[in-house]
């Protein structure tokens, strides 16, 4: 049997992120405390610890923008039942925000992550350089629609329940993107996408604000696996908003009382798998 290799000392694990001495923290390659603290604001602070590359003012803009964009958005399920989670558990803030986060998915918050991914996917599947124009936008554009129309599949980022003849944040974001220099490719799909796909769907729909900043993030370069993250980080400024005007201008006991003192008991309504036998039949 061969003897392993003793280690010399304790393991090294590296990071460029904090590390604390005794009389010192360095962050990023920087004294936390000098360097860092009052000089750096959080928003850009964020982007460079998921990049550990310093953001330009103009990618700090944009980035703070998509942050405001998703921050909160009025009483969500995610704002319900963080406030609900509060009413039932007050000593326990981290369980009430966290309540909310869980809630980010598929149909609130997730699509920013589902938009920018996609439009990654797309670009690149793209055979050669992309296009240089408006017009070789549009053909990619409605290509790309074409073929999630015919696989049965939505369009992630188009369309709002509420915005349905446009989502004010939408423009706003290409506006500013295009304003610092950071109006990239995963941006002109998306706004191809809003110009040609009524010419598919046979109806106009909007371009809605999750997905214009999973684009966004996308041309900003950060990771594409965590732009669902992002957009937690914004919602986790509004859930601390819901918290307080809760402790303020309390609803969600209002909320529940709604609910359970007008409940209705009703007979049971017995569940059955696919194709179980309905009556039972004799041999």
């Amino acid at each position: 049997m061969t003897d392993l290799p003793v280690p010399a000392g304790p393991p090294v694990y590296d990071t460029a992120l904090g590390a604390s001495s005794l009389h010192g923290i360095t962050l990023l390659g920087h004294d936390l405390a000098a360097d860092v603290m009052g000089e750096v604001g959080f928003g850009e602070l964020a982007y460079w610890l998921a990049t550990q590359r310093r953001p330009t003012p103009g990618q700090t803009r944009v980035f703070e923008a998509v942050l405001a964009a998703l921050a909160d958005h009025g009483f969500t399920p995610t704002a319900m039942v963080t406030r609900l989670t509060y009413l039932s558990a007050p000593d326990s803030v981290q369980g009430a925000l966290a309540a909310g986060l869980l809630g980010g998915g598929s149909r609130f918050l997730g699509v920013t992550e589902d938009c920018g991914q996609f439009l990654h996917e797309v670009l690149a599947a793209v055979d050669g350089p992309l296009p240089g124009d408006d017009a070789g936008w549009d053909a990619l554009a409605l290509r790309t629609v074409r073929q999630r129309r015919e696989a049965g599949l939505f369009v992630p980022g188009l369309g709002h329940h509420v915005h349905k003849e446009g989502d004010p944040r939408t423009p706003r974001l290409m506006q500013i993107a295009a304003e610092e220099g950071v109006f990239g490719p995963h941006l002109a799909l998306f706004a191809a996408i809003g110009r040609v796909h009524p010419q598919v769907l046979g109806k106009t729909l909007p371009l809605n604000g999750a997905g214009v900043c999973g684009a966004a993030l996308a041309d900003l370069g950060l990771p594409l696996e965590l732009l669902r993250g992002f957009a937690l980080l914004a919602r986790t400024a509004g859930l601390i908003g819901q918290l307080a005007e809760e402790l303020r201008h309390p609803v969600a006991r209002d909320i529940h009382l709604a609910v359970d003192l007008n409940n209705r008991p009703v007979p049971p309504d017995p569940y059955l798998p696919p194709l179980f036998p309905t009556t039972h039949e004799e041999g």
